[in-house]
């Protein structure tokens, strides 16, 4: 005996009248349906399928924010999607982290995050709502950006070694300007008086502008600044570049040593610039974001800028740039308890 095959395929009837009916009365609803139905599956794989917010904790027109819109556009260009930059300012850099870190961790709100909201505030102020290195995803570290140490003409000296020896001879008498209290200038310079062993007055102001006008005007003797607010400057002999505080030379200012080549091994204070998301991000999403960065910083345009910045662009990527990030908390912690320097009001 063998199995029956049963009755032939085509002596079974396919679709009776009343199916053809109803698939007829249902063929103009499937096929307004299926579009979304489509778009939905897709979307969950196409990313970005509508703008991202690029929150930025500084003022329009200031250096981080030049970076960040530069790089907006060229990650615009790496992910096929719309980057807008919103400016997020106060408190240090707080407001603008509370934002991201409350944020929908679905990569449509990302942060500009650099060394002062994440890493030194969390010193500065005992209370913080929202803690960077718990409620954000670190995504990519950035550049690197060195600052430069300038003197006023009228204090004539030449050299690193010659500012130095200045100021130990005249202990707690010259005064240094900085963009502010616990700004990144203000903090290389607490460092670097911490490491060579020297004390000298520290005279606050808003914003890096005011301060390098009173350098120029000798009401002040000397300054850690920012590369591109100096270079001007330099380049017009109106301010003396002693040394870079980074780790290697910048290209805009070849001739300037390193703290370190001057005579201070060990010194290193950069500003830098991270790209972090709300903690809990898909990790398919943050493999597109880093990559895309990656991508972003083999581009011309955004190369300029940094180099124009003294930035040097980096290859750290999430685990690597958390690690990163932990040990400059860690550095500028002992830097700030060593002070007592306080932001709580």
């Amino acid at each position: 005996m063998g199995l029956s095959p049963g009755p032939a395929f085509w002596q079974k009837p396919i679709m009776s009248n009343i199916d053809r009916r109803q698939l007829l009365h249902c063929a103009p609803a499937l096929a307004l349906a299926a579009p979304l139905l489509v778009s939905r599956a897709c979307g969950q794989d196409r990313y970005p399928s509508r703008p991202i917010t690029l929150i930025l904790p500084y003022p329009a027109g200031g250096g981080t924010d030049v970076i960040a819109r530069v790089f907006a556009r060229t990650l615009e260009q790496e992910l096929g999607g719309t980057v807008v930059v919103v400016n997020k300012t106060g408190a240090g850099g707080n407001i603008a982290t509370d934002a991201a870190a409350n944020a929908k961790p679905d990569g449509y709100t990302l942060l500009i995050g650099n060394q002062g909201p994440m890493v030194v505030n969390p010193h500065l102020y005992k209370k913080l709502a929202s803690d960077p290195a718990a409620m954000l995803e670190p995504i990519s570290l950035i550049a690197e950006a060195s600052l430069v140490i300038v003197v006023a003409r009228k204090l004539q000296v030449a050299s690193f070694a010659e500012l130095l020896a200045e100021i130990k001879r005249r202990p707690g008498q010259l005064n240094y300007a900085s963009a502010s209290n616990a700004s990144a200038s203000h903090l290389a310079t607490i460092l670097l008086e911490s490491q060579a062993g020297i004390s000298a007055r520290h005279i606050p102001y808003r914003g890096a502008a005011p301060a390098l006008q009173d350098l120029l005007s000798g009401q002040v003797e000397f300054m850690i600044t920012t590369v591109p607010s100096a270079t001007a400057f330099i380049e017009a002999g109106q301010l003396t570049a002693l040394a870079v505080t980074g780790r290697k030379r910048v290209d805009v200012l070849p001739n300037v040593p390193t703290v370190g080549e001057a005579g201070l091994p060990g010194y290193v204070a950069t500003a830098w610039y991270g790209l972090l998301g709300p903690k809990g991000l898909p990790p398919d999403i943050v493999a597109r974001l880093e990559a895309a960065t990656a991508k972003a910083l083999q581009q011309p345009l955004l190369l300029a800028r940094l180099r124009d910045d003294g930035a040097t662009p980096s290859n750290l990527r999430g685990a690597e740039f958390a690690a990163f990030m932990a040990r400059e908390r860690e550095a500028w912690g002992r830097v700030i308890k060593a002070t007592g320097l306080s932001l709580d009001e």
